[in-house]
């Protein structure tokens, strides 16, 4: 709300004249700034946080990471669950890119280890907010719609890599997808303690394995 400062009075009781025209439109718009500048120190705060392996922060965390006190958070976002849907809308396309694209000729050899490369590449770079969505997607429905929705990309994805799946059986293509998943790659690299390199053989070995039959 914008009061008007006609009219209005200093402590001594003499009216204040009114500002010069171009400084009552600067002061909304400095305010305005600043408090955008809050909200996106906030959504890039939770972010970082996530990203340093701090999978359940806090409101407070994300406050005093931001610089902002905790009031302001909550200014800004009415609870965690609204932080995340506008993290995910500004993060959602560099996220996407980095499982697009890639060298998509040759065999189905070359094509299956190229896709697993590319999807090794995504992984390793979304570990953290992987584990950070699984860890809260139980309490966050935003959560788990962001998962379903990242799940339907990447088997879409996959099927562009290689349309020799889509011969194969229904259960046969749901396999496929849990082999290829972030959760294969997670176990394989942390609970097994594989190598990136080694992780990259494996699936690919399966993979050829289930579609060649």
């Amino acid at each position: 709300m914008i009061l008007s400062l006609t009219g209005m009075q200093h402590s001594n009781g003499t009216l204040m004249s009114n500002p010069p025209e171009n400084e009552t439109e600067v002061a909304p718009d400095g305010r305005r700034q600043r408090s955008e500048r809050s909200r996106q120190a906030i959504i890039d705060a939770s972010l970082q946080l996530i990203e340093e392996g701090v999978l359940v922060p806090t409101a407070q965390q994300i406050s005093e990471r931001a610089g902002v006190g905790i009031r302001s958070f909550f200014r800004h976002f009415s609870d965690m669950e609204a932080l995340f849907a506008v993290a995910d809308e500004q993060s959602r396309e560099v996220t996407e890119a980095l499982f697009i694209g890639g060298d998509r000729d040759g065999t189905l050899e070359e094509r299956i280890l190229h896709a697993v490369e590319r999807h090794a590449d995504g992984y390793e770079d979304q570990k953290n907010v992987i584990k950070s969505t699984a860890a809260q997607s139980w309490r966050y429905e935003i959560l788990r719609k962001n998962y379903a929705r990242y799940q339907r990309g990447l088997r879409k994805d996959l099927d562009n890599w290689l349309p020799e799946l889509r011969s194969l059986s229904a259960p046969q293509r749901e396999a496929v997808d849990a082999v290829a998943s972030a959760e294969m790659w997670l176990r394989l690299r942390e609970h097994q303690g594989l190598s990136r390199k080694n992780t990259i053989e494996i699936i690919v070995a399966m993979l050829g394995g289930m579609i060649n039959g």
